[in-house]
């Protein structure tokens, strides 16, 4: 691991040598400057990761080299020293972005505890900084078709006011994307964002997720739980297939759209939030409200703003820079070489309908990444389904059972692949039994609620394709 590199900026050569024992013995590298200009020269060209600074020197004084030192670098933490020190000018210090005030004379202890707390907050201010551009990357929007040019212009609009915003579009565009953008792009963008999937929670504890909970308020409850809500304020909350929330709860969202306030189960008292409420949805929520099961009130509570994200079939331009996105970020990902993607395999890859979206794109992708021996992924590279798409399904390279015919029947590479088409196979057969009702279906075939979404997303079922 690299030393720290420490300039230290002092006029008395008794002070700069002192200083250099102590760090070189603790392990630090060491750069000295005599003056405030030959300072702010050594700062510029050896990039030190610390400036320990004296304030009263000879012509430029520590104040004047502070300020230049923080338009050069802002993120560089300096410590202040000074002989002289009274509390007015470690105010000043402290406001110009000194991280710390240290009088003269110091113990080593002293200087050294400061160091270490200065240098630790910067490696955390990185470290954040690193997450933060990685989280951006990852939920990033690619693409530069007119659609996805409309949904930006939207959310340029959107982002900077509280409005709510209700995302429409099929399973696998993006919605959370766009949900993220806005947050992102906000005035609420140093605050939290907090993501529900309604459809994922079950029915009996969505509540109690949303709104928390206090102990003892039903069974299992053994401890006090906050909500997502109360999680989220002064933030973003994004509530994912808003269209799967029971009547209770669009009642109990719509309060706190209108009102500001939440209630955990089991207590009469009020808890105001201040949150900016996202929602999103892949189904038709006005037919949903002429069926009984969306309230009319709630809908145009969140579709203040809405926003309607096209499927990828219909920017098929921006399948190019999707594909090669992918590639860079899975090659990283999976610590390979990238990878060179032949003009026949794009089109074929333009021409797929991808009924799953992005998702599936971006799982192909990757599936091409790790399974591609070479260094070119052609034609014969892609999945079946994507090179023949008039011969399979859209199952992301996996073959579906037709209606009617037995598993065994689908094509299938590996045990895996078989055992893949099988479930999907027996999935859609009893949501067809069941008229395409996920909560009586789970109920049928033993299995939670949550569980039987996640593999409907798992194996891209949907009425729309599979009915």
């Amino acid at each position: 691991m690299p030393k720290s590199r420490i300039l230290v900026i002092d006029d008395e050569a008794a002070i700069r040598d002192s200083l250099r024992m102590t760090l070189e013995y603790e392990g630090y590298e060491f750069v000295g400057a005599a003056t405030g200009q030959e300072g702010l020269a050594l700062a510029e060209r050896e990039g030190p990761d610390l400036v320990l600074l004296d304030v009263k020197m000879p012509g430029m004084d520590g104040l004047e080299v502070l300020d230049r030192l923080r338009n050069m670098n802002e993120s560089l933490p300096i410590v202040v020293i000074s002989g002289h020190g009274t509390i007015s000018t470690a105010v000043e210090a402290t406001k110009k972005g000194a991280f710390d005030f240290i009088e003269k004379p110091f113990a080593s202890e002293r200087v050294l505890v400061s160091l270490r707390n200065a240098l630790d907050q910067r490696q955390l201010r990185d470290e954040n900084r690193s997450l933060k551009k990685a989280v951006e990357v990852r939920h990033q929007m690619i693409g530069d078709s007119q659609s996805l040019r409309q949904v930006m212009a939207a959310i340029g609009r959107a982002a900077p006011t509280n409005a709510t915003v209700l995302i429409m579009g099929e399973s696998g565009v993006g919605k959370e994307l766009v949900a993220r953008t806005i947050h992102r792009n906000s005035l609420r963008s140093r605050e939290r964002f907090v993501q529900v999937n309604c459809a994922a929670i079950p029915e009996e504890l969505i509540e109690s997720e949303l709104f928390g909970h206090e102990k003892g308020s039903f069974t299992g409850a053994t401890e006090k739980q906050v909500g997502k809500f109360e999680q989220a304020d002064r933030g973003t909350i994004f509530l994912d297939e808003v269209g799967d929330m029971s009547a209770k709860t669009q009642a109990k969202v719509l309060r706190v759209l209108q009102e500001g306030e939440v209630e955990r189960l089991g207590s009469a008292r009020t808890i105001k939030v201040d949150v900016r409420v996202i929602a999103a949805t892949n189904k038709n929520l006005e037919e949903e409200i002429e069926k009984g099961h969306f309230r009319e009130d709630l809908y145009f509570r969140l579709a203040v703003i809405p926003i309607y994200v096209p499927p990828l079939r219909e920017r098929q331009d921006d399948i190019p820079l999707l594909v090669r996105h992918y590639m860079d970020y899975f090659s990283r990902e999976n610590n390979v070489r990238p990878k060179r993607v032949t003009q026949s395999a794009m089109e074929a890859l333009q021409r797929y309908r991808w009924k799953g979206n992005i998702r599936e794109l971006r799982n192909t992708v990757e599936r091409m990444i790790i399974m591609t021996g070479g260094d070119t992924i052609d034609l014969p590279d892609l999945p079946d389904s994507v090179r023949s798409p008039s011969s399979s399904s859209a199952s992301g390279g996996l073959a579906t059972p037709k209606p009617g015919s037995g598993a065994g029947q689908a094509e299938a590479g590996t045990l895996r692949e078989f055992k893949e088409n099988a479930e999907r196979a027996f999935l859609v057969g009893k949501l067809r039994e069941n008229g395409w009702n996920i909560s009586k279906t789970a109920e049928v075939i033993g299995t939670p609620r949550s569980n039987l979404y996640k593999k409907l997303e798992q194996y891209q079922i949907s009425q729309d394709s599979d009915g």
